[in-house]
């Protein structure tokens, strides 16, 4: 559909949009920058525009690592890029991306708060002829390709971590958003090597396996990936056991500062493992320190750039099936985050029976002994990780 008859597809919802925003002549959309970012630079692909709807804002990653890497090949390809910030909230979120269409958007990116509130907003988007990538988190529509790191292998690297470390006793869960499919496969991927390893039948609150030796003690979702609720509920586990906990497999970074909290103020902080995901600056000085154990790594400059290639082929017409990204020639520092699949789209089936168009790339686990990776990726630098940490204690911080 050419950008023309896009434009007209889409007036009603333009009218709707004007008739919401009433006579306020404020800048109603909100944006990591407060404003509709935009950049653009000469070349073939000059006149196409792509938007992105952010859940939210908050999150260390996002403006430092996504958007950043987006910006670059946009800037590169001559891409205007605009963007919205649901400030998570999924009703602002299916209002953000009627805006971003009403502004023209040729190709979506869309890291959804609720996979399944975003789906009217992005048959909206196919309805107008606007390719969506859901990034980060699954959208259970084949209007939306996948892109995202294996969060199933996310959560198997963790577990892997934990039960090295600990391979008997108390077991809490820390688990994900419960609206976000995220949080359901990481804790399959924890299930997956814990009951292999452990020789168990389920590692679970209600386990029938009484010979099993990992005993689940606690297990929650954390409304928004909320380190507060999370810590909130470690508190609550540590307190129904007696402070009797062996080890605590978080989903991500965030709960796992919320958990070393809760350990901290029991005096635990440092004997119980902790695990994590994200690579937060934070979350890295804790691996260093002692207080966590493992980081699991999803370069997110790999990602965003990777989420910029694809929406520049579809915005420039190509099809799902069509699209091949090489992650290493984005940038040779993304090179161990290269897709094991290879680098063209790949079919992936939702846990509700979907059929989407995916790019899975791979993640890597950062403890103490490979804590120089994210370092020498620029990631992070080496004075914040090894901030506490005695000189030699981790080799990264001699």
């Amino acid at each position: 559909m050419s950008k023309a008859l896009r434009y007209w597809v889409m007036l009603p919802v333009a009218a709707l949009v004007l008739a919401a925003c009433g006579s306020d002549d404020s800048d109603t959309d909100t944006t990591p920058e407060e404003t509709a970012t935009e950049t653009e630079a000469a070349g073939e692909t000059g006149d196409l525009t792509v938007g992105v709807s952010w859940n939210n804002f908050n999150e260390e990653r996002w403006a430092k690592a996504d958007e950043k890497a987006m910006k670059e090949v946009f800037d590169a390809e001559g891409i205007t890029y605009i963007s919205t910030d649901a400030g998570s909230s999924p009703e602002q979120q299916v209002t953000d991306v009627e805006n971003l269409i009403s502004q023209g958007a040729d190709a979506l990116i869309i890291l959804a708060q609720d996979g399944t509130a975003i789906l009217p907003a992005v048959e909206e988007a196919a309805a107008a002829g606007i390719p969506v990538v859901g990034y980060d988190r699954l959208i259970e529509s084949p209007e939306a390709f996948y892109l995202t790191f294996d969060n199933v292998e996310v959560g198997r690297m963790q577990a892997q971590a934990i039960y090295d470390a600990v391979p008997e006793g108390n077991y809490v869960f820390i688990k994900g958003n419960q609206a976000d499919a995220n949080a359901d496969f990481l804790r399959g991927g924890q299930e997956e090597v814990l009951t292999e390893a452990a020789g168990c039948s389920a590692i679970t609150p209600d386990n029938p396996d009484a010979e099993c030796p990992i005993k689940n003690v606690g297990e929650s979702y954390t409304d928004n990936w909320a380190p507060e609720v999370a810590q909130t509920n470690m508190e609550q586990f540590l307190t129904q056991n007696n402070n009797e906990v062996d080890a605590v497999v978080a989903s991500n970074d965030g709960m796992a500062g919320g958990v070393v909290a809760a350990l901290e103020a029991q005096g635990l902080a440092g004997q119980v493992p902790v695990s994590g995901q994200d690579g937060d600056a934070a979350a890295l000085n804790r691996v260093g320190l002692g207080t966590q154990t493992v980081s699991v790594w999803k370069n997110a400059f790999a990602l965003g750039a990777a989420a910029a290639d694809i929406a520049t082929q579809l915005a420039a017409g190509a099809e799902f099936t069509d699209i091949s990204v090489d992650v290493a020639a984005l940038d040779e520092s993304y090179a161990s985050s290269a897709p094991a699949a290879g680098n063209d789209a790949a079919p992936f089936t939702t846990p509700g029976g979907v059929d989407v168009t995916s790019l899975i790339l791979t993640p890597i686990p950062v403890t103490q002994e490979n804590l120089n990776e994210p370092i020498d990726a620029g990631w992070v630098e080496a004075d914040v990780v090894c901030a506490g940490v005695d000189a030699g204690a981790v080799p990264a911080c001699e």
